[in-house]
C-alpha cells in the first residue's frame, strides 16, 4: 500500500489514503460541484473506482495521477 500523504496550500487541504482515495477541506475549488466552505475532510468522488498514487495542491489548483498515469487537475483555471 501506498503512504498517506498530505498536502496544504492557500487555506486547502488535499489527501491521498493508502487505498488511493483523495480527500479535501478547506477554501477554494474542491471538485465536489460546488465552491463551499468543507470544514471536514469530503472525499472527492470523482475518482470512484479508481486508485491515485500521487497528489499535489497548489496555490489554486490540485492535481492527481491515477495508478493507470492518467492526470487530472483541478481548480480557478485563471492561470494555465
Amino acid at each position: 500500500l501506498l503512504p498517506p500523504r498530505v498536502e496544504w496550500a492557500a487555506g486547502r487541504g488535499l489527501a491521498l489514503t493508502a487505498n488511493g482515495s483523495v480527500w479535501n477541506w478547506g477554501e477554494g475549488i474542491f471538485g465536489h460541484g460546488d465552491t463551499q466552505i468543507q470544514l471536514l475532510p469530503k472525499k472527492v468522488e470523482a475518482f470512484a473506482g479508481q486508485r491515485v498514487v500521487a497528489v499535489s495542491a497548489g496555490s489554486a489548483h490540485n492535481l492527481a495521477i491515477t495508478a493507470d498515469g492518467a492526470v487530472f487537475t483541478w481548480g480557478k483555471g485563471e492561470t494555465g
